[in-house]
């Protein structure tokens, strides 16, 4: 629940910074974190002291359900010869630490990120006649800030988000959203650390499957050529109608060429998808998927987890050798491969699950897996042959319901512990398979229906029996069983 109000911003002189010596009014009226963004947001509207602000009226730090405590709005004037039209912009206050006092960010330092270490903002063409902007961007805010928040992973610039909706809920084609640096806000340092501020950018569908296939930064580059899809500071028009590829057919070259030259950098996705050791009956003790101590099935410890996350970040690193990293990294602080590590330590849950020390879980070579995707990621795996494998790097799908990681690599991917000669391995419920260049144009020849997903009925199954690999592309409901 949020509510509309002018903001309280302090104005051109700033308030006693909180402390033994300042009154108790100032230090919660206007927490140092706070301050310091309006500070940026004042140089940047030094006409606009008290603009209207979209407020949680339950602070999700008392157990409301917004995580951003404030959104403000912005009008912009643009510059009508740079092509840069009038819009709104809004602003975000909540993903880094406006408090320092712990009650929603753990303080770990000056040097290092605030929060989260990053704010959202937004850029919205502002339609004739309209006088006040709309609101509905705070709560996109809002939804994009639960993810953030529930799941600790944090964004960077190039990153794209899935949203398969209007972004307004209307009947608009921008339906997806890719994430890039503000144009114009600067890097605030705080007395908590560092923020930075990402800015949202819907885009088309067609726009989307290109970041994804490419890479997003490509395409972001792309929208800012063309002025009615974005311009030089990308601001989204939700009445646009045409993709930048329809407004100029050359582009696609340019993106095609791209993905022949570069691959993509998409290295992993959150995913419906499952796995099966077909080697050995599902009634076996050590099945792949539920290795257990007592009734108790063993999750992805925090090693396979961190392994992953790392795998995930150095698939970003285009131009190095790709390299898997040992079982046993050290963990990273501050910005590592261009994406900050997330803040959990481990995806174990906080009941009763065991836990089996991670030496004890032995490396398993496998002789024929059956793979479970639902629609959505099975359409992704011709990303995975083409833009990843082919190119020499490797691709994640982790399961969104259950613990459990499928990592695709091709033979010049180091570390992995899957090999030319055991090319399925399972470290507990994490399954890597490696795959040949021959084996890999084989499949996408048998997989070309799946880069038109509405020609196929579900289920469909595709099958290789020399190679003892079976894919089944399912329906949803199949991935909310508890089995998976």
């Amino acid at each position: 629940m949020a509510e509309l109000r002018p903001s309280v911003a302090p104005g051109p002189a700033a308030p006693p910074a909180p402390g033994p010596s300042a009154p108790p009014a100032f230090a919660s009226l206007f927490p140092p974190g706070l301050h310091a963004i309006y500070g940026e947001c004042r140089r940047l509207y030094p006409d606009q002291p008290n603009p209207l602000q979209v407020t949680a009226i339950v602070k999700y730090w008392l157990g409301g359900p917004d995580p951003l405590d404030y959104v403000s709005m912005y009008r912009n004037m643009g510059s009508p010869s740079a092509n840069i039209p009038e819009h709104w912009h809004y602003i975000s206050f909540g993903l880094s630490d406006l408090y320092g006092d712990s009650r929603v960010h753990e303080f770990t330092g000056t040097d290092g990120p605030s929060g989260f270490g990053f704010e959202l903002t937004f850029r919205l063409k502002r339609e004739t006649g309209e006088s006040a902007p709309p609101t509905w961007p705070a709560e996109l805010m809002q939804g994009l800030a639960r993810y953030v928040f529930q799941s600790e992973n944090t964004f960077c610039s190039g990153d794209h988000v899935s949203w398969h909706s209007p972004l307004d809920n209307s009947e608009s084609r921008i339906q997806h959203m890719l994430l890039t640096e503000d144009p114009q806000m600067q890097p605030v340092q705080t007395p908590f650390g560092v923020v930075t501020f990402l800015q949202i950018v819907g885009v088309c569908t067609e726009e989307l499957h290109s970041a994804q296939q490419w890479n997003g930064q490509g395409i972001l580059e792309l929208l800012r050529t063309v002025p009615v899809a974005g311009g030089p500071w990308l601001i989204t028009d939700m009445r646009r109608g045409e993709t930048i590829f329809e407004i100029d057919p050359h582009l696609q070259e340019r993106v095609d060429k791209g993905i022949e030259t570069d691959g993509s950098n998409l290295s992993g996705v959150s995913a419906k998808c499952a796995w099966d050791d077909l080697s050995r009956p599902p009634e076996d003790d050590e099945d792949s998927r539920s290795i257990c101590i007592g009734t108790q099935p063993r999750r992805l410890s925090g090693k396979d987890t961190e392994q992953i996350r790392e795998t995930l970040r150095r698939g970003l690193e285009i131009n190095s050798k790709p390299v898997l990293p040992p079982i046993n990294p050290q963990r990273h602080n501050g910005l590592t491969h261009d994406r900050p590590p997330s803040r959990k330590d481990s995806l174990e849950s906080d009941s009763s699950t065991a836990v089996i020390p991670h030496e004890l879980i032995r490396t398993r070579q496998l002789e024929s897996v059956h793979l479970k995707f639902n629609q959505e990621s099975g359409a992704l795996i011709p990303l995975c042959l083409r833009g990843r494998l082919l190119h020499g790097r490797h691709f994640t799908y982790k399961s969104i319901t259950g613990d459990m990681a499928i990592t695709f690599v091709s033979t010049g991917v180091e570390g992995a512990f899957a090999t030319e000669e055991h090319p399925y391995a399972a470290h507990g419920p994490w399954l890597q398979i490696l795959l040949t260049e021959e084996f890999v144009e084989k499949m996408l020849e048998d997989l070309e229906d799946l880069t038109s997903p509405e020609e196929f009925k579900l289920p469909k199954e595709y099958s290789w029996p020399e190679k003892k690999l079976k894919v089944s592309i399912l329906p949803d409901v199949v991935f909310d069983s508890p089995l998976h």
